[in-house]
């Protein structure tokens, strides 16, 4: 359950409303660029880092309908990505470009030719946002394991240092 008051208007000031992912703890100002915001027809949101934690916030929230769900827009050039929304927006999936909790990228773009232009430049597969849904359930399982073992490792590292 989204963890926030009631926002009626969830894209005003969104990453100060919503700055740390509530599944992960990731900032979502430095991971801009792979952010999904998800307002539930309850007017409670969820600010996410990825499309793989809004997938777990889907998951979870299940008897709360969607009202809107936006993502980054990485085609546009701006300090910060603005967000679209998910209806108008294009994937690129299992691209070259590096994934955001997830082995197999999953890249917004607010266009379907800025998705297109994307894949002649790094390669894999146009979708829209249901696809790329699909692919982030479909990694689930193994996108975790892959958290839990770099998480693991990076406490481990961290005991190590002196200190």
């Amino acid at each position: 359950m989204p963890k926030t008051p009631k926002d009626a208007n969830p894209l005003e000031n969104e990453l100060s409303k919503y700055p740390k992912c509530p599944y992960c703890g990731m900032d979502r100002t430095q991971f801009h660029h792979s952010r999904h915001l998800v307002h539930y027809s309850d007017d409670l949101a969820d600010g996410t880092c990825s499309i793989h934690c809004l997938a777990v916030s889907l998951a979870v929230n299940l008897d709360r309908e969607p009202k809107a769900i936006y993502a980054a827009d990485n085609a546009s050039t701006q300090a910060v990505k603005p967000l679209v929304n998910v209806d108008q927006a294009s994937y690129l999936i299992g691209s070259k470009l590096p994934g955001v909790m997830t082995h197999r990228s999953k890249v917004s773009y607010a266009t379907r030719e800025a998705a297109m232009a994307a894949k002649d430049q790094h390669g894999g597969d146009f979708g829209d946002f249901a696809a790329a849904l699909t692919a982030s359930y479909a990694d689930l399982a193994k996108d975790t394991l892959m958290i839990r073992r770099r998480r693991e490792e990076r406490r481990q590292r961290m005991m190590k240092k002196p200190g």
